[in-house]
C-alpha cells in the first residue's frame, strides 16, 4: 500500500452510518476503508478522543485514516460523552459495537478477519476497558488492542502531563475525569480506569503509542510495563519528533497527522504479527 504523503489528502470515509445494537440502542459509525473480493482485512472497532466530554467522528478521522492506510477496515465509534452519559454508558455502547462488528466480520473485512480496538486519548480508555470487558465475557475474541496516548490516570499528576500544562489553573484531562466518573468507586472500577485493574490476565497483544512530549506518556508507558510484567505480549513506540500529541490527533483534518508514516508503519507491523498468530487459533 502506497505510504501517504503530506501534500496528498488520505482518503475519504467510506460510510456514515446508523447501526442497531442487540440491546436496541442506535449508534453512529462512520466505516473507513475498502474491502475487495476475497480480502481478508484487520478489523479494527476504533475510538475517537476528547477527554470524555468532547469529540466526534470528524475529530477521529486523522488516527482512523491512518488505521485504514495501513490495510485494516475501520469502524469508528460516536459514543455518548459525559457528563449526559458517564461511566459505564460509552464502555456499554462500545462493546455493543464491538459485538455488532464481530457479527458482520465476514462482510466488513473478509472471512477469518482478526479483530482489533483502538483509540486515542480517552478513546484509548475505552479501548482498553471495551478490551477487558470482551475478555470477562469471553466474546469475541480480539487480535490486539491499540492505544494512542490513552489517557488512564485520572489522578492526572504524572510528571509528563505536569510538565505538559505548566502552571496552567484549569486541565481538560482532569475535568474530563470529572465528569465521567460519577463517584470515586467508579474510579476502582477496572473498566473505566483500565491501568489500575487487578487482574491482567487474558488480554490480547497491546500496542501503545506515544510522543515524547506527550503529556499521557507516563502513564501509557506505566500501563504497557504493567501488562508485560503479567506476562502479556506489548509493543511500545515513543515517537521523538512527533509534536502537540494527543491534541494533533483529535484534528478532524484529512490530511496526516505529525509522525503519519511512522504511526502507519508501527500499524502494519502490529498487524502483521498479531493477525498471524490471531489465525493459528481454533
Amino acid at each position: 500500500m502506497p505510504t501517504p504523503s503530506p501534500d496528498r489528502p488520505l482518503p475519504a470515509p467510506a460510510a456514515d452510518d446508523v447501526i442497531a445494537l442487540a440491546s436496541g440502542q442506535k449508534v453512529a459509525v462512520r466505516t473507513y476503508g475498502h474491502k475487495k473480493a476475497g480480502d481478508c482485512l484487520p478489523l479494527v472497532v476504533h475510538f475517537h478522543g476528547g477527554a470524555f466530554i468532547s469529540g466526534s467522528l470528524d475529530s477521529g478521522c486523522t488516527v482512523a485514516h491512518l488505521l485504514a492506510a495501513a490495510g485494516a477496515r475501520v469502524v469508528s465509534v460516536a459514543y455518548p460523552l459525559a457528563p449526559e452519559h458517564p461511566f459505564p454508558q460509552p464502555l456499554e455502547i462500545g462493546y455493543g459495537v464491538l459485538q455488532w462488528a464481530w457479527r458482520h466480520r465476514v462482510r466488513l473485512a473478509g472471512k477469518g478477519a482478526p479483530v482489533y480496538l483502538a483509540g486515542e486519548e480517552a478513546g484509548g480508555n475505552l479501548a482498553a476497558g471495551v478490551c477487558m470487558m470482551a475478555r470477562d465475557q469471553r466474546h469475541p475474541p480480539l487480535a490486539g488492542q491499540i492505544l494512542l496516548s490513552p489517557m488512564l490516570d485520572p489522578c492526572v499528576g504524572t510528571p509528563s502531563l505536569r510538565a505538559a500544562t505548566g502552571t496552567a489553573t484549569d486541565c481538560k484531562w482532569a475535568q474530563g475525569w470529572h465528569l465521567f466518573l460519577r463517584s470515586a468507586h467508579d474510579a476502582q472500577h477496572p473498566y473505566a480506569v483500565p491501568s489500575a485493574a487487578q487482574r491482567l490476565a487474558g488480554l490480547p497483544p497491546t500496542l501503545v503509542l506515544v510522543g515524547q512530549d506527550d503529556p499521557m506518556r507516563d502513564e501509557a508507558l506505566a500501563y504497557a510495563a504493567r501488562l508485560e510484567s503479567a506476562g502479556l505480549e506489548v509493543a511500545r513506540h515513543v515517537f521523538d519528533k512527533a509534536r502537540q500529541w494527543p491534541d494533533a490527533l483529535l484534528q478532524p483534518d484529512p490530511r496526516p497527522c505529525p509522525c503519519a508514516d511512522e504511526v502507519q508503519a508501527q500499524f502494519q507491523r502490529f498487524f502483521a504479527t498479531t493477525r498471524c498468530r490471531s489465525e493459528l487459533k481454533p
